[in-house]
This record gives structure tokens, sequence and C-alpha cells, in this order.
């Protein structure tokens, strides 16, 4: 049986539309391959439609976002918007509004790729990072007192409820044991110095640990496992973190991986509807010049893939991926690949069209 899914494809400003199209390729060639097909839809959102209308996001946009199996997107980010616009308006309510309370990122060294730790191999670089999405200090508590004076005040507040906190601890036990690889996952807090916040983490990590023998656990502070992500990265599997702790650490995981070219992450509604994207953004200086890397967007198809239970799939195009990068691409920099953006995405489509295995 033919299984279908509804994909909201929101192509974003920059190299936002060049990398979604080569990501569009690669399920394309996996739908010509496998028993599985995608209907997409396209959203104009970002700073092209801002500029030209005032459009943001509108309710019925989102009320439309909300019912997709997943959403694909490129990037929001436009050099002629005041910063924050964009990002609070579209990115920041889609993630509030459709509650994608997980961030969901790997971190992996996939051969051929270097990495700027020395000595390190992909065997050394394979873990997850889940990143609590919707609470901390990205929910806008706080404010100003006598601004622009010598006596301003700015309040920053991190609101951390029970629910979220739990909520996000519990789907990394369970993505832990369905990795099963280690079966060990990390709490990454500061509970010396952030003694409420950290403290309310810590309590309801090792009380949700009692359900899970299986899984081995332990606990870092932010700056030790910074420091231990560059040092030793083979001592994680699964990390699990709060919203600001999380922004920091998994671009430090970008770039042990190999740089923004191949980081991708998924923004999730367990029970709901789910986010992909490439986390390099916009990029614009590289726009309309066929130079910019697409792995990170069919990275992003592939975790896509994953979370819609199409595990075949999703692992004919990880190994279509594996092939380009360790056996095509010269670089991970946009312009020193040694080809074009859309050469890349033609090459993946290849190695799915010549994969000998399906997902029938």
């Amino acid at each position: 049986m033919l299984q279908s899914y509804n994909i909201a494809v929101i192509p974003g400003d920059g190299t936002g539309p060049e990398v979604v199209a080569e990501g569009i390729k690669a399920l394309e060639a996996i739908s010509n391959k496998c028993n599985v097909n995608f209907n997409f839809k396209e959203y104009g959102l970002g700073g092209e439609q801002y500029l030209k209308d005032g459009t943001l996001l509108p309710d019925d946009t989102l009320e439309e976002l909300r019912s997709m199996d997943a959403i694909f997107l490129g990037a929001i980010g436009h050099p002629k918007v005041q910063p924050g616009i964009l990002e609070t308006q579209i990115l920041l309510r889609m993630r509030f509004e459709l509650d994608l309370y997980i961030n969901l990122r790997p971190v992996l060294l996939f051969p051929g790729i270097e990495t700027p730790l020395k000595d390190k191999k992909p065997q050394d670089i394979d873990f997850i990072v889940v990143r609590e999405n919707t609470e901390g200090v990205y929910t806008g508590g706080g404010g100003f007192l006598k601004k622009g004076t010598p006596d301003e005040i700015a309040i920053q507040e991190s609101i951390n409820t029970r629910k979220g906190v739990e909520r996000c601890i519990r789907y990394a036990f369970e993505y832990c044991k369905k990795r099963n690889k280690d079966r060990h996952l990390t709490l990454c807090a500061k509970n010396n110095v952030l003694v409420y916040e950290s403290d309310l983490w810590v309590r309801v990590f090792d009380e949700v640990s009692k359900e899970y023998p299986e899984i081995n656990t332990g606990y870092q502070h932010v700056d030790a496992l910074c420091m231990w992500m560059i040092k030793n990265p083979e001592q994680f599997d699964v990390i699990v973190t709060g919203n600001m702790f999380g922004d920091i650490i998994t671009d430090i995981g970008a770039i042990i991986q190999g740089g923004l070219g191949i980081a991708a992450g998924g923004n999730i509604n367990p029970e709901g509807t789910a986010m992909f994207e490439p986390i390099g953004g916009s990029a614009p200086k590289y726009e309309g010049k066929d130079i910019i890397n697409p792995m990170a967007a069919i990275s992003a198809a592939q975790m896509m893939l994953e979370h819609l239970g199409e595990k075949k799939p999703a692992l004919i195009l990880q190994e279509a991926i594996k092939k380009v990068l360790k056996n095509d691409l010269i670089s991970l920099e946009a312009g020193k690949m040694g080809m074009g953006t859309k050469e890349v995405g033609d090459l993946v489509a290849k190695y799915i069209d010549l994969s000998p295995s399906t997902a029938e």
C-alpha cells in the first residue's frame, strides 16, 4: 500500500529556496524508489513576503501547518528586515503555537569529513542532543526599567515548568532507549549556580530515570560538557538539556561534525507535527550563485523520513548522503565543494536511484 504524507514547504529567504529544492529532489527520488508519496504544499513565508505586504504568519496558515505531517523549512532571515521581526513572529511563533517542544540535533561525523578535533574519527562523534524548545529564556519573560538612562535595568527571566521539563526528559529517555547505542543519557545543566532552574531539571531527571533502569545516566555542568564535547566526544550517546544551553552546545556539535554545511535539526511535537531544517541560516551573500552546500537540507529531509517512521527510505537517503560526502565533495564550504548546489542534489538522487535496496 502506498503511504502518502502531506508536507508543508517553507523555502524562506536567501539560499533557503536553493537548498530546499535539493532536499525535495532527494525526497522525490526516494518516492520513485520506495513505496512512499509526498504531497508538497509551499508557503511563501519570510522576508520577501514581509517586505512586499507586511505578511508574517497568518492565523489560517498556522492552522494549515498544524494539520501537516511535517514541515520542511529552508531558512528565515533577510538583511533588509530588522533583526528579531521574522525570528519572533514566524520562527518562534511556529515553535510556540505548534508546541514544537523538542529540538533534536544529531551530531554525527560522516566518513570522509574532516573535524577540527585532533585524531577524532566518525566512531568518536556520534551522539544526539535533545533540547527543550519552548521554555527557558526564550519565552520572552522580563523587561526594562529606566531604559536609555544610566540607571537602566534589563531583566531576562528563564521560565521552566514541571510539565515542560518532564516531557522533554521523558522524550530523551525514550529516544535513548530506541536509539539503543550506548544507552547512556547525560543531563546538562548548571546546578551549582542556577540553583532553582537546574534543581527542577535534576529532580525530574532523577525521578524519571527510575522508570528506565536499562538506561545509564550522568550529569555534567554545561561548561564542563562544552569542554568534554571537544576533548572526548566519544563519551556521549544522548544529551538532554534546557533551551539556552541546548542552543549553545548544538552549535559546538555542528562544528565538530564538520560545520554548518552538514548540520540539520528537527523541531518536534511528538503528539503533533514537526519541522525539519538545515541549521546554517539564509546565507544571503551566497544567494543565487549555485554554490551553497545543500547537504544540511538533504540531511534534514532524512531526519524527516525517520520521524515519519519510514526507516528504510531514511536509511537509503542516509547512505546516499554518505557516498556523496565521501566520494564527491572536496569541501563542505560554499564555493569550495568542487561542484554546484544542483549538482550535489543530482548526485544524491543518482545514488538513491542506484541503491540496491527498496523500502517496499
